[in-house]
């Protein structure tokens, strides 16, 4: 047992102080010698004349008797009685009327003043100490009882492990942001003699697991200041005042070791709107929060007080928190794109030893949405199974089965199904791959499986070949096709639907409503919003979605959509009809082999065409679209010229700083305007590579002290164009 843990221990204290009771007692008796008798015998003693001298102890109510020589009572010649106090004139009596006359002595013993206050006060101090430690435990331990308003913040020590930019990958803009502020704070006077100010606060606002709080640690890591680093939620206690009166502590240990950053994670558990909630109110959230605006807004900018502060719920923020003074630069931090998942998977790759065959560019395709935490789940759930089968090496294999894991769960191997419900289920999955290996707007389909996976029976996934952040109507409607190809299959062949269906049916309304409610892609409808949320009922709004349009339009709108899934379940069953021998075909390898990768499938479809769109937004009126084709851009031109696109660079980690110091050498030659007020001749700006945070409007040769690479550098330059830019200059 922890010794710490066992000291905390209320029972060993008591059983402590009832020990040293005990011995006190022992040690400290006045009573030992004396041999307790009857107070009838010993009065006996009194009467017979064997006593020779007698103690009475008018308080404690006890006789102690002395007996003559040579006289003994039970082996002992001191005998010790009580007596009751309507005794007292009875023992008087006796011991007056003895025949030997012996020696009678009174006590009458007093306690001091001292003695009968601390009779009152002992009790009442225990019961103060087991409130205090009622309350300690309430409030965490470590002795914090009085304590409430003191701050929880942990300052960062030199002998934590430190974190740092190049720890970062996939977020090149906010490591560029928070760069600036850590130069800031190790040379404030080249911006102070610009008249520039930075940022009060910042705020790192994106998806769960991008890495917010890595970037935090970074800066931390970097800056050389202290850091001081609390959640949200250490503000907010069950007393009232808390919080605000934590925020003042929390400010005033930042302004006695400025500069200094302070990282508040999860700043919305007390930033949150003010009056939220179904009734509102002014709780204690509201007054810490009211305490952090004051505090925000009072400090001086040039004290070098920074508070960076994350949150993945920016929309609940109070607009008065947001506003520019408080929290001047607010700072995505969204999911990677391609070349940041491939950066991140290299960056939590490193010591980890990877066979020949594992393809960290192939995943990072594959992992398309994926943030960087589930990225580093990715890579550390290959190496669980790795080690689970006593490997040495992360094959392909491994990294595959990590991906399937962290999207749908482990794989149920041991689930006994019936023959009927798997060849249903293999027919269901051929029909979703079928139905979208024949449509032209869809991502390529990477593999099909009939393994079980969480609440799946299995599944067919279709990997983009790059990041997209737009989808156009036809892209909506094959992809409407493809969440009904399974429900098709199962009417084709087995002439009725199943359950399993209801979950690509639910995907399918939501795609198809959105179409005709949001995007606007419906004609009958038009580019109409139809429906407005309204928020959540706790933040202080009204709940659920309003309807603000006619009856007449909501029947309109279940039209529409069904319109529209009806269309796509007519094309994927004409797909399904039209190749019934290939979804035969498909079904057989799947019962056989259970997953089926690109190549099968591209092997087993080599016989399918692709169908045309099954319809085209041409209802357009009198708006008749324009026969001239949109004009190309860099890459296809590039591609036509048969040169590669795009352009060939090493992609590594150290790409910025390893360019860093040429870019440096390359002057920038701008010629002003004319100080006459006419208009200069402007000659272009030679471009080169940006290797450093914005200058702000710096004189040449303004030199800042780091960049994101972490080598020095001279002069700071915009970043260089593409080739095709060169060309029109």
């Amino acid at each position: 047992m922890d010794r710490k843990r066992l000291l905390r221990n209320p029972l060993l204290w008591i059983a402590a102080v009832l020990l040293l009771y005990f011995v006190f007692t022992v040690l400290f008796d006045d009573s030992r010698g004396y041999h307790p008798v009857k107070t009838s015998q010993a009065l006996q003693q009194v009467r017979d004349g064997k006593v020779k001298e007698a103690t009475i102890e008018d308080k404690e109510q006890r006789l102690r008797l002395t007996l003559t020589d040579g006289t003994t009572f039970e082996g002992s010649n001191r005998l010790i009685t009580q007596f009751p106090a309507s005794a007292t004139d009875e023992i008087f009596n006796v011991l007056d009327q003895a025949g030997n006359k012996p020696t009678v002595e009174t006590k009458v013993s007093q306690e001091s003043i001292l003695m009968q206050i601390l009779i009152y006060l002992v009790p009442l101090g225990l019961l103060l100490l087991l409130l205090m430690w009622m309350m300690n435990n309430a409030q965490g331990g470590g002795n914090r009882v009085l304590n409430f308003g003191k701050s929880k913040a942990k300052q960062l020590s030199k002998d934590m492990p430190k974190t740092t930019f190049s720890d970062v990958a996939g977020a090149e803009e906010a490591v560029e942001e928070l760069e600036e502020i850590k130069d800031f704070l190790q040379n404030p006077g080249r911006y102070q003699a610009l008249g520039a100010k930075i940022p009060k606060g910042v705020l790192l606002y994106g998806p769960p697991g991008t890495g917010k709080t890595l970037l935090a640690r970074a800066v931390a890591g970097e800056a050389g200041v202290p850091f001081y680093s609390i959640s949200g939620s250490d503000f907010v206690e069950m007393f009232v005042g808390v919080g605000a009166s934590r925020v003042r502590d929390l400010f005033e240990q930042a302004k006695q070791n400025a500069p200094c950053i302070i990282f508040v994670d999860e700043i919305d558990a007390v930033g949150r709107h003010r009056g939220a909630g179904l009734g509102g109110g002014h709780d204690e959230r509201e007054q810490t929060l009211n305490q952090l605006l004051v505090e925000m807004d009072g400090f001086d900018s040039r004290g070098g007080i920074i508070l960076i502060a994350a949150t993945n719920r920016p929309d609940i923020l109070d607009p008065a928190l947001l506003r520019p003074g408080r929290f001047d630069r607010q700072i995505p931090v969204s999911a990677p794109d391609m070349k940041g998942r491939r950066q991140i998977l290299r960056v939590h790759a490193k010591g980890k030893p990877l066979a020949a065959d594992a393809d960290l560019d192939g995943l990072a395709k594959r992992t398309v949405g994926f943030s960087g935490a589930d990225l580093a789940n990715v890579i550390n759930e290959s190496a669980l199974l790795t080690a689970r089968q006593n490997g040495h090496v992360i094959t392909a294999a491994a990294l595959e089965e990590s991906v399937d894991r962290v999207i749908g769960g482990p794989a149920r191997k041991s689930r006994l199904i019936s023959e009927k419900e798997k060849k249903i289920t293999a027919y269901h999955e051929a029909g979703h791959a079928l139905a979208a290996w024949a449509m032209p707007d869809i991502d390529p389909l990477y593999k099909v499986t009939i393994l079980a996976r969480g609440r799946t029976g299995g599944h067919a996934l279709a990997v983009p070949e790059e990041d997209k952040d737009l989808m156009t109507r036809s892209e909506m409607i094959a992809r409407l096709v493809f969440a009904l190809g399974g429900r098709s299959a199962e009417e084709l062949v087995f002439h009725e639907p199943t359950t399993g269906a209801s979950n690509d049916i639910e995907q399918a309304t939501k795609i198809a409503r959105a179409m005709v409610t949001e995007y606007g892609m419906s004609a009958r409808l038009g580019a109409v919003k139809y429906g407005q949320e309204q928020g959540e009922p706790f933040l202080g709004r009204s709940a659920g979605r309003q309807a603000d349009y006619s009856l007449e339009v909501a029947h309109e709108i279940d039209e529409e959509v069904r319109k529209l899934i009806e269309a796509a379940h007519t094309e994927a069953y004409e797909v399904l009809n039209t190749y019934r021998d290939v979804l035969d075909n498909l079904t057989r390898e799947l019962l056989e082999k259970e997953t089926l990768h690109r190549k099968d499938l591209e092997r087993i479809f080599a016989g399918v065409e692709k169908r045309p769109r099954i319809t085209q937004f041409n209802d357009f009126g009198d708006r008749t679209p324009s026969d001239i084709p949109p004009i190309k851009t860099p890459g296809e031109l590039a591609k036509e010229r048969g040169e590669p696109w795009p352009p060939v660079v090493e992609d590594t980690l150290e790409d910025d700083s390893q360019q860093a110091e040429p870019a440096a050498a390359e002057p920038v030659t701008e010629e002003l305007p004319s100080p006459n007020g006419s208009n200069g001749v402007h000659q272009p700006v030679q471009p080169t590579n940006q290797a450093g945070p914005p200058n702000y409007g710096a004189p040449p040769g303004w030199t800042p002290a780091t960049v994101p690479g972490g080598k020095p550098h001279n002069v700071w330059e915009p970043k260089k164009p593409q080739p095709d830019q060169d060309e029109r200059q």
